[in-house]
């Protein structure tokens, strides 16, 4: 079993920058790929950014591509995800996800965090 506890979101203003944490526990870390995903109401969950288990390769949505960076520090066990020029359109829960599979679907995760609130006001 993995846990993952997201911290780091909150209320920012369009064009701000906010920093993600994810905390794992449970599993070696540096064998999990990392994801993040983001729910807006109404809508499904989307992949945001993924990372692989050394950290060597990214992945990230056409719609944050430049303004997004997912990082980890797997002597912390812990995934990151800067992110810069916020929009309003970004807001959304934003979900912490693991997998040992090379798909980043939403259905591939095979655990998630709780999840951590974004708000971006205009």
């Amino acid at each position: 079993q993995v846990q993952l506890v997201e911290s780091g979101g909150g209320l920012v203003q369009a064009g701000g920058s906010l920093r993600l944490s994810c905390a794992a526990s449970g599993r070696t870390f540096s064998v999990l790929r990392m994801g993040w995903f983001r729910q807006a109401p109404g809508k499904e969950r989307e992949f945001v950014a993924g990372i692989s288990g050394s950290g060597g390769a990214t992945y990230s949505a056409d719609s944050v591509k430049g303004r997004f960076t997912i990082s980890r520090d797997n002597a912390k066990n812990t995934v990151f995800l800067q992110m810069i020029s916020l929009k309003p359109e970004d807001t959304a829960a934003y979900y912490c996800a693991a997998t040992i599979t090379s798909n980043w679907s939403p259905s591939s995760m095979n655990y998630w965090g709780k999840g951590t609130l974004v708000t971006v006001s205009s």
